[in-house]
């Protein structure tokens, strides 16, 4: 039977104030109790101590705490963790913790499943079932912070939405996610450590702009030719190169932010010349850099690697039209937590 209770991670501070005053208590409950569910990541109200056993059981009586839980763990032989994140209906997420020397990356999700397309994609595959909701997100963090400190000696340096879903079609929670992990009421994390990578949705790309957003902007380019990009990616009929450079130029316009495009290159789809040059061209038009990303197969061969040759023609060019660009090599695939492998296989 489900429960009617209210998860109380969907107040808001005042009210929660508000609550605590309706029943004839003090109005400073409602910040200690957020504290412990936003600051000290709190999951059962018992974990409470400096609030009274008798108030504790009047927020078990109106109240419950949908926090997710680590249903399973696959370690890497190159340190990266995959997390399978089981939600209070059951449904199930994956999150990846990608350490390096000097940082340790939490690549989390948005969505059970995904709203797009992309061919390459092995969650792509996956109906989108429903949106994270912010305390979801927010969890699947405290949830690899607690990994990298136990596994690594650090604490999480770095949040990437990369994960499952697209980010801008949970555009409202994802936000509030994100306000909730920079907040010194929450996790207190800079802002400038965090990117949202999106496949490109302009109209939301411009919205990010007009709500004055403090991260970092990443896009799944893959190709600046119209006809190839809608071979990789279908719903780029919906969302064209012209459109998405417009919303480029406008996010930059506001924030003065630089652009990062994810690119991976594949053999025989854009590893000519001509996919270089459009590239280039794509590239002068708004200060960005360029990640260069290897490819994870999903077994279907369609897509392939390309050469290092092809690999190294795109650096050539690229660097002598002075754009940055770094090659991103894959961690964590043999426990398929690379870039495109999340697809709850278990």
């Amino acid at each position: 039977m489900s429960s009617k209770k209210k998860d109380i991670r969907a107040l808001s501070k005042e009210e929660l104030r508000d609550f605590f005053i309706s029943i004839g208590d003090k109005a400073f409950r409602g910040n200690q109790v957020y504290e412990w569910l936003w600051n000290k990541g709190a999951h059962v109200f018992d974990d409470m101590t400096n609030i009274s056993k008798e108030t504790r059981n009047h927020l078990k009586a109106n109240f419950e705490i949908n926090h997710i839980e680590v249903d399973s763990i696959q370690r890497s032989s190159d340190g990266t963790i995959k997390n399978g994140v089981k939600l209070h209906d059951g449904l199930i997420v994956e999150s990846v913790l990608i350490p390096t020397n000097k940082r340790t990356t939490a690549c989390v999700s948005s969505q059970v499943g995904c709203s797009l397309d992309c061919k390459f994609c092995a969650t792509a595959r996956l109906k989108r079932m429903r949106n994270l909701n912010p305390d979801e997100i927010f969890d699947q963090v405290v949830a690899i912070d607690k990994e990298s400190k136990l596994y690594h000696k650090m604490p999480l340096s770095n949040i990437v939405f990369m994960g499952m879903g697209e980010p801008l079609m949970n555009y409202k929670n994802v936000l509030a996610a994100i306000d909730k992990i920079t907040s010194e009421e929450g996790l207190g994390m800079s802002s400038k450590r965090i990117t949202v990578s999106t496949s490109g949705v302009p109209k939301m790309i411009k919205k990010l702009a007009d709500d004055e957003v403090k991260f970092n902007l990443a896009v799944s380019l893959h190709s600046a030719i119209q006809e190839t990009r809608e071979q990789i990616m279908p719903f780029a009929k919906s969302f064209t190169l012209p459109d998405l450079q417009e919303s480029l130029e406008y996010w930059y316009s506001k924030t003065k932010r630089k652009i990062t495009y994810e690119y991976i290159v594949w053999k025989d789809i854009n590893d000519a010349q001509r996919d270089i040059d459009a590239l280039v061209q794509f590239c002068k038009k708004v200060p960005c850099k360029v990640n260069l990303i290897e490819y994870n197969p999903i077994d279907d061969g369609i897509f392939q690697y390309a050469s290092n040759e092809a690999l190294e023609n795109y650096i050539f060019h690229l660097e002598k039209n002075r754009i940055p660009v770094t090659i991103r090599r894959s961690r964590g695939k043999d426990i398929d937590a690379a870039c495109g492998q999340l697809a709850n296989k278990q």
